[in-house]
């Protein structure tokens, strides 16, 4: 219940900061926003590690077997939780717009595959990092690798000496208001609708497989030892972090759109190839293979968005595409843990497999502004 109440914390509050999030960034000055935001991040790290050392007293009872309760200082690590994922919620758009600021147009694939090649590699590290202090220190010592994280964050903020102001067109409606209109903006763009709509299918079918890794690695594969979970999902993290290089270094601008259908199918693949084998030393280059994917896809939608979308309306597209994008992660979620009582982990894996193989070939056939998608022109072009 602990567990469930923590998740629910940030799920909610980060929906809702996902809505805004673009509205706010395409409202003010996207450098001080990013710094205020992250500050919260550096401020409510502080507050958790705080938590974990003087762990205030008091408990709360809670429905269920007798004597069932949630300390105090648990129901008060909520908020501050939810502060540190909102905090970052609210920064993605804010710097994904500021990215076309300081990178040439023809650099944005290279750029975007550079800066999330580090992002993965400093968050595998981080990872491994906490792992440590959880294993040789008290639990609270954890907190200084994100707190770490965001304090050097704050400071690269503070040097940052290009404009990053929005310069707008239209008048200042309110924060909703503008918020609406990055879905209506996608609405009027059909190749970037279908985007969000294949997104959609493709987060919640990875979501229904990927939340039974864990399982997966235990009764598929046998291995109780913790050491190979966690060398799965390393594989998958450094595999993201090789997409993000390789993506970069290929000229996929002309033909944008294919290449994240191709990609689709190559995920479908992936995860319907560990459903097929039944030893590790098979299992690890595949999930490595499959977390490339997800790699080469983001640096192909950052791209494409920050080349064909307004500046004034990007931060809103961005976030608009978000919402969209992973509204059905939780039913996914759920969704795997009911399929995998009544088919296994294999049936999990073979049929979130093969939907997301048939439905890459579906996106071909039927999303044909996704199709002539590329970066000629804006991206209504591809409607017409």
């Amino acid at each position: 219940m602990a567990l469930a109440l923590l998740g629910l914390s940030s799920t909610v509050p980060t929906l809702v900061a996902m809505f805004y999030s673009g509205a706010l960034a395409d409202r003010y000055d996207r450098g001080k926003l990013m710094r205020v935001v992250n500050l919260v991040g550096v401020v409510a790290t502080a507050g958790l590690a705080a938590l974990f050392v003087f762990q205030p007293g008091g408990r709360m009872n809670l429905p269920g077997p007798a004597g069932f309760y949630i300390p105090d200082w648990i129901l008060l690590i909520y908020p501050l939780w939810a502060a540190v994922i909102v905090s970052s919620t609210i920064f993605r758009p804010a710097f994904n717009t500021s990215v076309p600021r300081v990178v040439q147009r023809e650099l944005l694939g290279r750029a975007n595959g550079a800066i999330y090649a580090v992002a993965g590699g400093v968050s595998a590290a981080g990872t491994v990092g906490v792992g440590i202090l959880l294993t040789l220190a008290p639990a609270a010592y954890a907190f200084a690798v994100p707190f770490a994280l965001f304090f050097v964050t704050q400071v690269a903020l503070a040097d940052v000496d290009v404009d990053l102001s929005v310069t707008r067109k239209g008048p200042v409606r309110s924060l909703l208001r503008e918020a609406r209109n990055g879905f209506a903006y996608l609405a009027r763009h059909r190749a970037l609708l279908q985007i969000t709509v294949a997104a959609l299918a493709i987060n919640f079918l990875v979501a229904l497989a990927t939340v039974e890794l864990a399982l997966y690695v235990t009764s598929w594969l046998g291995l109780t030892q913790g050491i190979w979970y966690g060398a799965m999902v390393a594989a998958a993290t450094v595999g993201a972090s090789v997409g993000f290089v390789l993506i970069g270094n290929v000229r996929f601008e002309a033909r944008a759109g294919r290449a994240l259908i191709a990609l689709t199918c190559a995920l479908g693949a992936s995860l319907f190839a560990l459903a097929l084998v039944h030893t590790i030393w098979l299992a690890l280059p595949i999930i490595f293979l499959f977390g490339t994917i997800p790699g080469m896809f983001t640096t192909i939608f950052l791209s494409t968005i920050q080349s064909n979308v307004p500046d004034e309306v990007m931060g809103r597209v961005f976030s608009a595409d978000e919402v969209g994008s992973y509204a059905l992660v939780p039913a996914g979620q759920y969704a795997g843990g009911e399929l995998t009582l009544a088919a296994g982990v294999q049936g999990t894996y073979l049929f979130a497999g093969a939907t997301l193989l048939v439905f890459g070939v579906f996106m071909f056939v039927a999303f044909g502004s996704l199709r002539n998608l590329s970066y000629q022109g804006s991206a209504s072009s591809a409607d017409r």
